[in-house]
């Protein structure tokens, strides 16, 4: 009976075991360029994957006679809950590799969101000290389809520690 107990419970505790979404050995998603609805990086070697399911934002829009880029992903890695990057006053195409640098007219940019307490969060902008690269590896205006990787680095609003936003890659579709 002892042996039939102990069976029973090995078969339990295995069968109850699953993947974990947030297990920080699961890969990053591919680089694709179809539109797959993807956005995930490394923040601080952790793995940042935007947690709802391929909903995202991403524009890329004519306002008063300039194109505005955004694409924005969400997930909780330490004190970041998500990450921005966007262009203003600044066409894209594809092929082109962005300096992300402060969000001015005529650059392109990227930025995270700190949740600091319950009650407070704050946002910290790439800067001449703090920047990075984006690179735009598929825009087609037909099919609303843009996909880039990025690398950034960021200074820890309260801290001032240097925060690593590596093997950035999106691949989503955009609205106009």
């Amino acid at each position: 009976m002892k042996h039939l107990l102990l069976l029973v419970t090995i078969t339990f505790a295995l069968s109850c075991c699953s993947k974990d979404d947030n297990d920080p050995k699961e890969p990053l998603p591919p680089a694709t360029q179809t539109g797959a609805g993807t956005f995930a990086c490394k923040v601080n070697g952790q793995n940042f994957i935007d947690t709802s399911g391929g909903y995202f934002n991403c524009f890329y829009q004519l306002i008063d006679g300039a194109y505005y880029f955004g694409v924005q992903g969400s997930d909780e890695v330490g004190m970041i809950t998500s990450l921005n990057i966007g262009t203003t006053n600044k066409t894209i195409t594809e092929g082109e590799i962005l300096n992300l640098v402060e969000n001015i007219d005529g650059n392109a940019w990227a930025g995270c969101r700190f949740l600091l307490n319950i009650n407070s969060s704050e946002f910290s902008n790439t800067t001449q000290l703090y920047t990075g690269e984006l690179t735009i590896t598929r825009f087609d205006l037909t099919n609303k389809i843009v996909s880039g990787t990025f690398w950034f680095d960021i200074k820890h609003p309260t801290t001032g520690a240097t925060i690593e936003i590596r093997e950035g890659r999106f691949d989503t579709l955009f609205t106009q």
